[in-house]
């Protein structure tokens, strides 16, 4: 069990100086990491001269006997690189022990625009609340938790910039929006 995710002046901080302008054309990359190897990736990155990203975030564990504070990546999974476009720089990352890949699509590296990864870094660093939840693309399924819709399952749509889930009658070719503005929505 864990508390809503804090970060701590320090790991802000050292986040903060790791986010840089890009001046040599380098661009932020997402590597997948094996499991519970993000911080390892990162340290190992690092000994080489790559810059990257690690975001943080500092939660309560409970144990039976015991509370613990935690830091813990806020994208399990998955670590931040800033290198030049290259086969070069790619294989170089790869070699490194616990990463499994690049994210992108059919097989290349997709950058991050470095606009998100400044975002990520003042939402860290700000006293603003949020929360972690799933992305969820317009046109896909997804299921009402909680409230009075809980468990109401349909199809995601934008209308006017609001969200609505589209309730479908499929034999009578009939359907409903509902506006799910407030509601917990997970992906099915």
């Amino acid at each position: 069990m864990s508390s809503a995710p804090q970060i701590s002046q320090d790991a802000a901080w050292t986040q903060v100086a790791a986010v840089r302008l890009s001046t040599d054309g380098a661009r932020w990359y997402a590597v997948r990491t094996r499991s519970r190897h993000e911080k390892l990736v990162a340290h190992q990155l690092q000994n080489q001269g790559v810059t990257t990203f690690l975001p943080l975030i500092t939660q309560v564990h409970r144990w039976s006997d015991r509370k613990k504070m935690v830091q813990v990546p806020l994208f399990p999974g998955y670590a931040f690189v800033r290198v030049v476009a290259s086969a070069e720089q790619y294989v170089r990352v790869l070699r490194v022990h616990g990463i499994s890949s690049f994210v992108g699509i059919r097989g290349q590296a997709s950058p991050i625009p470095e606009k998100q990864i400044v975002d990520i870094q003042l939402l860290l660093t700000s006293n603003a609340a949020y929360s972690i939840c799933p992305f969820l693309k317009v046109g896909q399924k997804v299921r009402i938790r909680g409230g009075c819709l809980d468990g109401v399952e349909g199809l995601l749509i934008a209308r006017n910039g609001d969200r609505h889930l589209l309730i479908s009658v499929e034999p009578m070719q009939r359907s409903l929006a509902v506006d799910i503005e407030g509601y917990d929505v997970e992906p099915i």
